[in-house]
């Protein structure tokens, strides 16, 4: 049936050409934006998990900082503690030198000695990084070093793991260079023959310091490398989880650009024969005028 008051076939061809109009607009967000779920209102599900997961990738990229930056403070530690040890083992092959050797050769191995202690009081004063040195007491209660290594969170609940390293295992010398591990090696008086030639026991006595001090350079050197090693070990593992997230968020919010294209192809062409349906629609009320001419 024809009718000038409803257009049927108009109103069915404008439907469908709003619906295309629509999905196209839908469609050119995806690509213009690269989301396929980029507000709550696309999907509210995936677009929480999605925005949870990427505020928690957030927070593991600031743990990796932190990692970071405990890593050189941890590398530039262990470099020099290793150096002190080597150092006092040198004293300690100087020392055994000394023992039975005459007053005016052991004055030229104090005077190494005295090099020694010297360079060894360089290498802790310049074992800084940040403005933090794990190897001297700055004249307040040592505080250990804590290392944010981790951040996870069940639901609501967070917990933060931390890497340590005891200040009691790494000071190595207080600023005034006279305690620490290494303080009772640096006295003036740890070996002096100016006077006369050292007895067999005070040299005795200096080794026995001198063990108890690499001993303790040991423990800190352990201690240091295996915050070092565990530092390495998680800054690998995050850098992985932190992919991991992204690929999970990815998979959950982004558009497939391939396909989003085909779709737009698809649906520029229905657009476009709605158009022409639309069109032809109209047309039919210029068809009905023709019944009436003469």
């Amino acid at each position: 049936m024809s009718s000038i008051m409803t257009n049927s076939a108009a109103l069915t061809a404008l439907q469908s050409l709003s619906n295309t109009n629509k999905q196209l607009e839908i469609t050119q967000s995806r690509i213009s934006t690269g989301y396929r779920v980029a507000t709550a209102s696309d999907n509210a599900a995936y677009w929480s998990i999605a925005t949870s997961m990427k505020s928690d990738n957030k927070a593991l990229s600031a743990v990796q900082d932190s990692l970071g930056l405990g890593a050189g403070k941890v590398d530039t530690a262990y470099t020099a503690i290793n150096n002190v040890k080597d150092q006092v083992d040198l004293i300690k092959t100087k020392l055994v030198t000394a023992r039975g050797a005459s007053q005016e050769d052991q004055q030229k191995i104090a005077t190494e000695i005295k090099a020694i202690q010297n360079q060894i009081k360089s290498s802790v004063t310049n074992a800084n990084f940040a403005g933090s040195n794990l190897l001297q007491n700055d004249g307040t209660a040592a505080s250990d070093l804590n290392i944010v290594a981790s951040y996870n969170r069940t639901g609501a609940t967070v917990t933060i793991d931390t890497i340590n390293v005891k200040s009691s295992d790494t000071q190595v010398l207080d600023t005034a260079g006279t305690g620490g591990i290494v303080g009772g090696l640096l006295a003036a008086t740890f070996f002096d023959p100016s006077s006369a030639a050292v007895a067999s026991t005070a040299i005795d006595t200096a080794l026995g310091t001198v063990e108890t001090a690499l001993g303790k350079l040991s423990t800190g050197a352990a201690s240091l490398g295996a915050a070092k090693s565990r530092i390495d070990t998680q800054q690998s593992f995050l850098s992985s989880l932190s992919d991991s997230i992204d690929k999970g968020v990815g998979a959950l919010v982004d558009a497939d650009m391939n396909k989003e294209s085909t779709r737009l192809q698809a649906l520029q062409v229905q657009q476009q024969l709605g158009i022409q349906a639309l069109s032809i629609a109209n047309g039919n009320s210029q068809q009905i005028l023709s019944l009436f001419r003469g």
